[in-house]
C-alpha cells in the first residue's frame, strides 16, 4: 500500500470504487463505481489520469442517467454561525 500524500497524515491509500460527484451543464452529476485510491485515515482521494480522461470522455456524451435522486438544501438558519 502507498503511504497518504497529506503531510502529517498517518494513513495509507487503498484501491477503492467510489461514488464521484462532479459539475455538468450547470447540475451536479454522480458517477457511482469510479476507481479511486482513499486514505482509510484522512479520506484523501486519488484517481489517475487514466480515469480522470474516461470520466471526461463519458461526460462529453453520458447518456441517460441510471438513477436520479431527490437533492435537498440546508436551511440557512440550521447552520451555526
Amino acid at each position: 500500500m502507498k503511504r497518504c500524500s497529506i503531510t502529517g497524515c498517518p494513513g495509507e491509500y487503498t484501491h477503492q470504487r467510489i461514488n464521484y460527484m462532479v459539475q455538468m451543464g450547470g447540475k451536479t452529476v454522480i458517477i457511482e463505481n469510479v476507481p479511486a485510491d482513499v486514505c482509510q485515515f484522512c479520506g484523501d482521494t486519488l484517481l489517475d489520469i487514466t480515469t480522470v480522461e474516461a470520466i471526461d470522455k463519458m461526460l462529453e456524451n453520458p447518456g441517460q442517467p441510471v438513477h436520479t435522486a431527490p437533492v435537498y438544501e440546508m436551511p440557512e438558519k440550521s447552520i451555526a454561525a
